[in-house]
């Protein structure tokens, strides 16, 4: 097996092993919720003006795909929709307070998961913090490349951006 074959097995194997352990947690503290729907209250609480576009190119899915998944926040009083005053075609997104429940549940779970990986972190350093991100901003870079082939518009993602 060759270097590259071991980094995507080794980053497999890591979020795998992430998904495997987290998920207990998530699924009880989170009780009547699927990931998508976690995820998407995670987008829209993290992002401004979110919309239909704007979510379905931040997870690969199609606008038909998101536009369902909303309406279930809408119907479960999740999420609400909203108009500019000066752009009444446009639709987006925000959180009720129902919905800022559930984000920070999410929130405090992640917070919990990242302190009990913490004593991995601690032992990285800055440099070694730099390859890494570096790697996965070429890696991301490409995979984005190798999209866009594809004819899908992935311009308003960023992920890597920060």
């Amino acid at each position: 097996m060759n270097k590259e074959e071991q980094v995507i097995i080794g980053f497999r194997d890591l979020l795998n092993k992430m998904v495997w352990l987290n998920k207990s947690k998530m699924e009880e503290s989170l009780k009547g919720y699927k990931s998508s729907e976690v995820h998407c209250i995670e987008y829209i609480g993290r992002n401004e003006d979110p919309n239909v576009t704007k979510l379905a190119e931040s997870f690969y899915m199609t606008r038909g795909a998101i536009s369902k998944l909303t309406k279930k926040l809408i119907e479960k009083g999740i999420i609400e929709s909203y108009q500019k005053p000066d752009n009444k075609k446009e639709i987006y997104f925000r959180l009720t307070e129902q919905g800022k429940v559930i984000f920070n549940l999410h929130e405090d779970l992640h917070n919990e998961f990242q302190e009990r990986d913490k004593a991995v972190f601690e032992q990285i350093t800055e440099e070694q913090f730099d390859i890494m991100l570096s790697f996965a901003e070429k890696y991301n870079r490409h995979l984005d490349a190798e999209i866009m082939k594809q004819g899908i518009d992935i311009s308003n993602r960023n992920d890597f951006k920060k």
